[in-house]
């Protein structure tokens, strides 16, 4: 066997010779379930391409992956791990430039032929090529989600992007990392055809066949040509792209600017400067805490994606679901059972009324879809029939979990499992969207405790990424390990919790808003508050987000928490007169913000009656930092507990609740990420001093001031 030849056998890539002189460039990462590119690849696809160039006998290529469903996934980010310096960073990005330069440069024609995901490292492997061609498979999806990790394209992306689908279109694809389905990708201009994944490889050698194809520049509109065409269009473009990039990050993730910054120079200077500033901003961001924390996060929801709900005890399978309730809840929760988990799915409700709002939720999200073409209106038809309603309990005997959405009254849920026991199966598991009562209370009357459990969503439902799975003492590892799966299956992250009043996440999210709501009785503007919380990088501030749950939801929490956590989780009594004035907040069109005819377009206003209303007169006197902390501190002296607790089975599991169910700053990493970051011996001293200033709530936790003494870490 000759070296080279022994070279390839041990190689990622793979050349598959033609009759018609077309050689298939296969790549294949032996092991992995997806293609990654990691760094040692550069000197096989080097070698590789070097024979294909000596051979006489090979007229054109066609690049295609050995995974049946996926191209290439991106980047092996593990690699930046390794990384000390940011000149260490910044000499991988030049390795990729350099390779992707060669490909590029190729003297015979290279079509890439994309069945599957194809997204950073792999889209950037794709725009090195002469042409593309992908697959119309629903799987195919091409983008460059380098910013969610606070990174860039860092092998020549932010450079040929913009030549290919011209700025604008690049900058939103590299500044939001949205990916873009097959048709997507043609119309913008990113491949040049779509075709079934039966004749991709044939077309796309059909292509190589015609030799390297001068490219038809772009339909564009004429706006298009104006802004993108000359100097002083460009400056417009990159300055309103910078602006919506503050106006949205409020200057917290770095990534976004930099990828301005790298297609500003290759556009106005030179690409030759601007592939030089593209790798040095990739070598500053791989060191960037917001890019670690960013980093970590996906490494965690990777990790989680492995795991069983308990170990060793593997899930059964669910072929049919069922919900109690229709309405918002029930009606997300039956959607994303039937169109992501592909699960049938029976909701119960005692009136008609509910069964309908349960359909429509599902009938409005599809049509969209179907409005903007995303999906064909059979597939709609199809989804649709996956959802049934009933007002008793017809067809509910061979369904294998319940998912219960109805008011939180105890007493109303304890009849709904009594229910379910006597008209279901011996094990169907029921499962409670309870937001704040213990479980075990739920299941205290159970004849099957063990095939009860809480499976606690965010709403809105198709939105939120979180699931909270809740066992009580008695339930059993099977009944956690299957809703886990069923909870993954729906699309969710889930973390399982302890049996708790207010579990994990609304538990750290009371103290946090309540107190905003003190401050906010102290004088502080409703907006002040809300801005200073969004500037710290929520998504939305405690105000308006009381507004978007309902005030009311969170009147009948509070108590609970109390009772059964103590005096911490009193509400102020003036948040009543707001209740008894029918403010429930978006619902009633009537809140902390003026909604419906009284709001006008654009800007959220405050609805100043509520000052009078509080008997409050808005002074604000706090700055906006200290704000954010109070409310920050609150959540952080509570997380603390719930890790002593072990309300949840670790930091990480407790990081990714945060992040997911209530939007802690991601760049941050979680609140145990942020308190090791800011050092538990700061926090206790802080909130020591709070609690001298403004009272007992502050008092730091013995764990907090265990950690604090013992110089530990929650990592």
């Amino acid at each position: 066997m000759t070296e080279a030849n022994n070279n390839q056998k041990n190689s990622v890539f793979t050349l598959k010779r033609q009759e018609n002189g077309i050689a298939h460039l296969i790549m294949d990462v032996k092991g992995d379930t997806m293609n990654t590119l990691k760094a040692e690849f550069g000197e096989q696809i080097t070698a590789v391409l070097k024979e294909i160039k000596e051979d006489s006998s090979i007229t054109g290529v066609v690049v295609v992956s050995g995974k049946a469903d996926s191209f290439v996934a991106g980047a092996d980010i593990n690699m930046l791990a390794d990384c000390t310096t940011a000149e260490e960073a910044t000499t991988i990005s030049r390795q990729g430039q350099m390779i992707f330069d060669q490909m590029e440069n190729f003297p015979k024609p290279l079509v890439a032929a994309i069945n599957g995901a194809c997204l950073g490292g792999g889209l950037e492997l794709a725009l090195a090529c002469h042409a593309r061609i992908c697959s119309d498979n629903g799987k195919t999806a091409l983008g460059v989600p380098e910013v969610q990790l606070g990174l860039l394209p860092g092998s020549g992306g932010t450079q040929r992007l913009p030549k290919l689908v011209g700025i604008q279109k690049a900058l939103d694809m590299m500044l939001t990392g949205k990916q873009l389905r097959a048709k997507q990708a043609l119309k913008s201009g990113l491949v040049d055809d779509v075709v079934p994944n039966s004749i991709l490889v044939e077309t796309a050698e059909k292509l190589a066949l015609k030799g390297k194809v001068k490219r038809k520049p772009l339909m564009r509109s004429t706006m298009d040509k104006l802004l993108e065409g000359n100097p002083l269009g460009r400056k417009v473009l990159f300055d309103q792209a910078t602006k919506s990039v503050l106006a949205k990050t409020k200057g917290n993730y770095p990534a976004p600017l930099k990828i301005i910054d790298c297609v500003r120079v290759g556009v106005e200077r030179s690409p030759a400067m601007g592939y030089q500033v593209e790798a040095d901003h990739f070598g500053h961001l791989v060191m960037t805490p917001e890019s670690e924390q960013l980093r970590n996060l996906f490494f965690a929801t990777t990790d989680m994606k492995k795991e069983h709900g308990v170990e060793g005890v593997a899930p059964e399978k669910v072929s049919k679901a069922g919900v109690l309730g229709g309405g918002l809840m029930g009606g997300g929760i039956a959607f994303v059972t039937a169109t992501k988990a592909k699960v049938p799915v029976r909701v119960k409700d005692i009136a008609h009324k509910g069964i309908n709002a349960a359909l429509k939720y599902t009938y409005d999200l599809l049509n969209k879809k179907v409005k903007r073409r995303f999906m064909r209106h059979s597939e709609m038809q199809q989804q649709m029939a996956g959802i049934t309603g009933t007002l008793d309990y017809s067809g509910f005997k061979d369904v294998d979990i319940i998912v219960e959405a109805v008011f939180e009254d105890l007493s109303l849920k304890q009849k709904m499992v009594a229910d379910v026991e006597q008209n279901c199966s011996e094990s169907t598991i029921f499962a409670s969207n309870t937001s704040s009562l213990p479980i075990g209370q739920i299941a205290a009357k159970a004849a099957r405790p063990e095939n009860v459990i809480g499976l606690h969503y965010f709403s809105p439902v198709d939105k939120m990424p979180l699931a909270e799975i809740i066992a009580h003492e008695k339930t059993s590892d099977q009944t956690i390990s299957t809703t886990v799966a069923f909870a993954k299956k729906q699309g969710k992250t889930p973390i399982v919790v302890k049996d708790k009043a207010g579990f994990f996440v609304n538990r750290i999210l009371a103290p946090y808003m309540n107190e905003a709501a003190l401050m906010l009785l102290e004088g502080e503007p409703v907006d002040k508050l809300d801005k200073a919380l969004v500037k710290f990088g929520f998504p939305v501030g405690p105000m308006q987000l009381l507004d978007e749950v309902g005030i009311d939801i969170g009147a009948k929490i509070g108590p609970i928490l109390k009772a059964e956590l103590g005096e911490r989780f009193t509400t102020p009594d003036a948040f009543d007169s707001l209740i008894n004035d029918g403010r429930l907040g978006k619902k009633s069109n009537k809140g902390f913000y003026l909604y419906g005819n009284a709001a006008k377009k654009g800007k959220k206003q405050v609805d100043e009656n509520v000052y009078s209303l509080l008997g409050v007169t808005p002074s604000g006197k706090l700055s906006e930092q200290d704000i954010a902390k109070r409310c920050v501190y609150m959540m952080l002296n509570e997380a603390a507990r719930c890790l002593d607790e072990k309300i949840v089975r670790n930091a990480r599991d407790g990081d990714i609740g945060a992040i997911f169910g209530i939007g802690f700053p991601p760049f941050l990493g979680g609140p145990y990420r942020y308190i090791d970051k800011v050092g538990a011996k700061d926090v206790v001293n802080q909130l020591n001093q709070w609690a001298q200033q403004y009272g007992e709530r502050f008092k730091p936790c013995d764990a907090l001031v265990a950690m604090a003494e013992k110089g530990e870490t929650c990592y």
